[in-house]
């Protein structure tokens, strides 16, 4: 049976909605050739306004050790509150709702400044859905387009895509009912590269080719051949389906591609399989090869769609993605978003991101599990996986030569063993968890990992310092907590203390922690530099019955710069 993109079936399944969905779905995104240069991991900052990602990049990104940032598409679209109206171009005026040719301009400076470079999600293969005005001011209507299209422009097949064994119904037939561009015409080419253009000029590095398998690769090469620079950074948005008449592979020639059996093979493997299966994940698996494949746990598709994990998985989304930055293919994208309870829930804030963890944002780049990875993977480049280990089951440890080392315990209890590695001895902190570990000269290290946790050294990490990841960055002092504990339905894990931000030991005004990477719960708090302060968590249910941990106060000092990080502790019964 063909198989239809993702959020395709969905706008069906929606009926009347159809024509109001977007495209960036069902096909989705990829990145060129493991991405140029030493750093490889791009941070999908998706529906987070331009002045948003200026500041991650200056207090997150940056300092992690991300080499690209990818924000959604910056061109007028469509008015309303989803997120897919960012999907339906009707202009390329850089005037969508994430901010304006200003904005984009400042943000690239900002990444820039911050050693970020920039990707653009650009939707090229078509254009709305409907009728109206734009975010920019722009009247359209389906197949008119003032000023840049007209309906000699669009091909001619002017109904739904309905049959993907069939290579002209794909690329020649609309999208979930979007005006379809011919791009064999040399005045759509012309048009489509004008506008890549126009980025490449503000500063842009690369490209995110949104539903690229719905355009000939012969045509996407055509318009990049005309671009300014016709070796930018391309990926290629090509879901793999059995069976379809159009092979991702066919788009490697002129960029990367993303391999969505990666995602799709990672959630089957930690939710139905054992980790110890991941010893040849890869080209071992039959993906395409790792120099040409960008990889991603989730992105904004596949998290709604059901077919990845997603952050409502707790702790195996959390290891997933430990997984993915530590083990070397491909070249990752991490997914940063917002809670959803709906498949068409636009961005909070209309995507202005105030805080980390708060108004809905996720910022799974800042997570300490995943950014401290980061420079990880950027410290293990170029070694292969050595010194593998694994119990037959959940439960997995590998090298990456004598640079780096990771564990992992996707089980329901505590793993204590040593460890065999091939570092050079001596102290390393343990990246995940801030401890520090004392490697011998055997290369070997004794530790224990709790029930959902990793464990990760590198060379470039030999002492623990503090730090680790927070929110898309305030600039000010404060504590960064995170507590394993376990809870029950309708149960919520607080942090209260002697401070004012931790409510004066009122547990009525004691902030709640984030539970997206469970059995750990989390929290970013803002306090004056130098601070000493004492602290306490406590879980309530549904009812409001209150239960403290065990034990005496605990107690952290602020440093004169940056946060105390105190994502170690676990809950006191």
């Amino acid at each position: 049976m063909a198989r239809r993109s993702l959020s395709a079936a969905l706008a069906l399944v929606a009926g009347a909605a159809v024509l109001a969905v977007p495209t960036g779905l069902g096909t989705a995104g990829t990145a060129q050739a493991a991405g140029p240069g030493d750093k490889d991991v791009t941070a999908v900052m998706f529906e987070w306004k331009f002045a948003s990602v200026a500041k991650a990049c200056t207090d997150s990104l940056g300092p992690a050790g991300y080499g690209f940032v990818q924000v959604s598409p910056p061109q007028e679209h469509i008015q309303g509150g989803q997120w897919w109206t960012s999907y339906q171009p009707v202009s390329y005026k850089i005037a969508g709702r994430l901010g304006d040719r200003a904005a984009f301009s400042s943000m690239v400076a900002a990444c820039h400044g911050a050693g970020v470079k920039v990707i653009a999600d650009s939707v090229i293969n078509h254009m709305s859905a409907g009728s109206g005005t734009g975010t920019g001011g722009s009247s359209y209507t389906k197949y008119d387009y003032p000023g840049v299209y007209s309906v000699s422009d669009m091909n001619d097949c002017q109904s739904p895509i309905n049959n993907y064994g069939d290579r002209g119904n794909v690329q020649n037939c609309e999208l979930v009912g979007l005006a379809d561009l011919d791009t064999g015409e040399n005045y759509v080419r012309g048009r489509i590269a004008t506008y890549l253009n126009d980025l490449l000029s503000l500063g842009v590095d690369g490209f995110r080719i949104d539903a690229a398998k719905h355009m000939p690769a012969t045509d996407l090469a055509d318009i990049k051949s005309r671009l300014s620079n016709p070796g930018v950074y391309w990926k290629h948005e090509a879901i793999h389906g059995a069976g379809e008449a159009v092979s991702p592979s066919e788009y490697l020639g002129s960029g990367d591609v993303q391999e969505f059996r990666y995602g799709r093979s990672l959630k089957q493997v930690f939710t139905s399989e054992n980790l110890a299966n991941l010893k040849n994940f890869g080209e071992g698996w039959g993906f395409m090869e790792s120099g040409r494949s960008a990889v991603f746990v989730d992105n904004h598709d596949t998290e709604r769609g059901g077919d990845t994990l997603n952050y409502k998985n707790g702790s195996a989304y959390t290891l997933a993605s430990v997984f993915m930055l530590a083990y070397p293919y491909g070249s990752p994208d991490v997914h940063s978003g917002y809670e959803f309870s709906n498949h068409d829930a636009g961005p909070p804030n209309g995507g202005q991101v105030n805080a980390c963890y708060a108004d809905g944002w996720k910022c799974q780049h800042s997570w300490r599990e995943i950014s401290s990875m980061v420079g990880f993977r950027n410290a293990a480049r170029g070694a292969a996986v050595s010194n593998w280990w694994d119990n037959g089951g959940d439960r997995i440890a590998f090298g990456r030569g004598a640079k780096a080392y990771v564990a992992l315990n996707h089980e329901g209890s505590a793993l204590t063993r040593t460890f065999q590695t091939s570092l050079p001895a001596g102290d390393y902190c343990d990246v995940q968890s801030g401890k520090a570990v004392t490697v011998n000269g055997s290369g070997q290290f004794t530790a224990t990992l709790g029930a959902g946790t990793a464990l990760a050294l590198h060379v470039n990490a030999r002492t623990c310092t503090g730090g680790g990841g927070t929110g898309p960055g305030t600039g000010t002092s404060g504590a960064s907590f995170g507590v394993n504990a376990t809870t029950q339905p309708g149960q919520n894990i607080y942090v209260t203390g002697n401070q004012a931000a931790l409510g004066s030991w009122n547990t009525a005004n004691a902030p709640k922690l984030d539970p997206a990477t469970y059995p750990v719960w989390k929290l970013d708090v803002s306090l004056p530099a130098g601070t000493a302060f004492e602290y306490k968590y406590v879980r309530k249910d549904a009812s409001g019955n209150v239960t403290w941990e065990s034990g005496a106060n605990r107690t952290a000092t602020v440093p004169a710069s940056g946060k105390v990080t105190l994502t170690a502790d676990v809950w006191r019964a």
